[in-house]
C-alpha cells in the first residue's frame, strides 16, 4: 500500500507532539510501523490519507459499537451543534442520558457524567475513599484504570507493552497506598485482605480484562471479589469503561452477574464523543459534592454534544434486540478463523485478542509470554491486506455491528491465508 502521505503527516507531527501522536499506541513502534492518519470513515471502514480502505477492528477502542458514522447519531449531534458546543451549565439532555445509563445499569443509583475513562474511575476511587474514609486501593497486574498517578502500578495497554511497570513522574507517595494483586487469584487477594483488610477502601477491578490482551475471569473470581469485599466492607468498583454496553446491554455486571457498588463507564457511553460515568449506591455518591466532601467538577462535564451522541447510541443499542447475538456469532467466526491457524484466542462477547503462545492466558504472567514480534508480524500482514487491528499485542479486537458478513468472510480469509504464509 502506498503510504507518502501519512509518512509526510508523521514527519511533521513529530515536530509537535511527544512521538508524534497523541496517546502512545498510535505511534506503532511496538509493531515497527509507521502510523496510519486517518482522512474518513463510514460502516465497518475506515480509509487514510493515501485512499486506502481497511476493515476496521479497532472501532476506536470500542465505542463504535455500531460502526463508524451511524447516521442517527450523526444526525443528533449536529442538531445539538446547531442550539451551541457547550454551556458550562445544566440541561436537559444530562437527564434523559442518566435515566437510559440508569435503566440498563440499576447499580447506579446516582450517577455523575464526566469526560473521559481515567476521570471517572479517578473520582470513583475518591468516593469510596471518602465514604470508607480508608486510604488504600487494591488493584490488579495487567489491569488499566486511566493514567492518574495512582492506578500507574503495572497497568497493562501501552504500558505493557513497553515493559514499564510504572510511570515516570509519578512521586513514590501517590502509589504508596496502591495494594497490586494477580488478576483471577483468590489467595494473593486473600493474603493482601488478612494484612491490610481494615485499611482497604475498594478494590478496582476490569471485571474481564481488556488491556493485557482480553483476559476473563476464572469462575467464580468475580463473587470471591464479592464476598471478599463485603466482609471486610471494603467497597467493590468495576471498570467497565471498555465492557459497558459491550458484552451485554447492561454491560460485564448484567453479563457476569455480580453487582458492584460502584461503576466506571465510558467509550460506547459517549457514543463516539468524549464522555464517561461513574456512579453506584445513593448513599456512596451522596458524599459527592454538593451533597457531600468529595470534590469533583469539570466545565465540559455532561456536555451537550456529547450527551446528544451517547443518548442516540444507547436508544439504538436497547432497540436493537439481535444486536448482541450478532456480534456474539461474528466475533466467533473471526475466533474460529485464528484457531485454526494455531492462536491463541482469548474471546468475551465482541472483545478477542489473538496471543502468540502455547499456554493459556489466565493473568498478567502469562499474557508476558505472548511472542510480540511475531505479532508485529501478523499485524503488518493484515494491515497490508486491508485489514486493521489494535497496533499492540495486549490491546483488545472489537467488532460492531456494522461488520458486514462478507466483511467478516473476508477477513477470515486473510487470516487463514497468513497460515500459510508461516506454515
Amino acid at each position: 500500500m502506498n503510504t507518502k502521505i501519512s509518512n509526510e503527516l508523521y514527519d511533521k507531527a513529530q515536530q509537535f507532539m511527544p512521538g508524534g501522536v497523541n496517546s502512545p499506541v498510535r505511534a506503532c513502534k511496538n509493531v515497527g510501523r509507521i502510523p496510519m492518519f486517518v482522512d474518513h470513515a463510514n460502516g465497518d471502514k475506515i480509509y487514510d490519507v493515501d485512499g486506502n480502505e481497511y476493515i476496521d477492528y479497532v472501532c476506536s477502542w470500542g465505542p463504535n459499537i455500531l460502526g463508524h458514522s451511524r447516521q442517527e447519531v450523526i444526525k443528533a449531534v449536529t442538531a445539538t451543534c446547531e442550539k451551541g458546543l457547550t454551556f458550562g451549565a445544566c440541561h436537559s439532555g444530562e437527564i434523559e442520558l442518566a435515566e437510559l445509563i440508569k435503566k440498563h445499569f440499576p447499580s447506579m443509583e446516582l450517577l455523575r457524567l464526566v469526560n473521559s475513562g481515567t476521570e471517572a474511575v479517578m473520582s470513583a476511587i475518591r468516593a469510596a475513599r471518602g465514604y470508607t474514609k480508608r486510604d488504600k486501593i487494591l488493584k490488579f497486574e495487567g489491569c488499566y484504570h486511566g493514567h492518574s498517578d495512582g492506578l500507574l502500578v503495572k497497568a497493562g495497554s501501552g504500558l505493557l507493552t513497553n515493559s514499564i511497570p510504572d510511570s515516570s513522574g509519578v512521586p513514590k507517595g501517590y502509589t504508596e497506598n496502591t495494594l497490586l494483586a494477580k488478576y483471577n487469584d483468590e489467595n494473593f487477594v486473600e493474603e493482601l485482605f488478612g494484612k491490610f483488610g481494615d485499611d482497604i477502601a475498594c478494590v478496582i477491578v476490569e471485571p474481564c480484562a481488556a488491556n493485557m490482551g482480553v483476559v476473563p475471569p476464572k469462575e467464580n473470581f468475580l463473587q470471591f471479589l464479592r464476598n471478599i469485599t463485603n466482609k471486610y466492607n471494603s467497597l467493590l468498583i468495576f471498570d467497565e469503561v471498555i465492557t459497558g454496553f459491550r458484552l451485554s446491554i447492561g454491560g460485564a455486571q448484567k453479563y457476569y452477574g455480580i453487582t458492584p457498588d460502584l461503576t466506571a463507564l465510558g467509550k460506547i457511553v459517549g457514543g463516539g464523543m468524549p464522555l464517561a460515568v461513574y456512579g453506584g449506591k445513593s448513599e456512596i455518591m451522596q458524599c459527592v459534592a454538593p451533597l457531600g466532601s468529595v470534590y469533583q467538577a469539570g466545565t465540559l462535564s455532561g456536555n451537550p454534544v456529547a450527551v446528544s451522541a451517547g443518548t442516540a447510541t444507547l436508544k439504538i443499542l436497547e432497540s436493537t434486540p439481535d444486536l448482541y447475538t450478532v456480534l456474539e456469532q461474528k466475533s466467533a467466526k473471526l475466533q474460529s478463523s485464528m484457531q485454526n491457524i494455531g492462536l491463541n484466542v482469548n474471546r468475551v462477547g465482541s472483545i478477542l485478542t489473538p496471543f502468540f503462545t502455547d499456554i493459556s492466558v489466565t493473568d498478567y504472567n502469562t499474557a508476558k509470554t505472548s511472542n510480540t514480534a511475531e505479532y508485529a508480524k501478523y499485524y503488518s500482514y493484515l494491515l497490508d491486506n486491508g485489514v486493521y487491528t489494535a497496533p499492540s499485542q495486549f490491546e483488545a479486537m472489537f467488532v460492531s455491528y456494522a461488520h458486514s458478513d462478507e466483511d467478516i468472510e473476508k477477513t477470515c480469509s486473510i487470516i487463514s491465508r497468513y497460515g500459510k504464509v508461516i506454515e
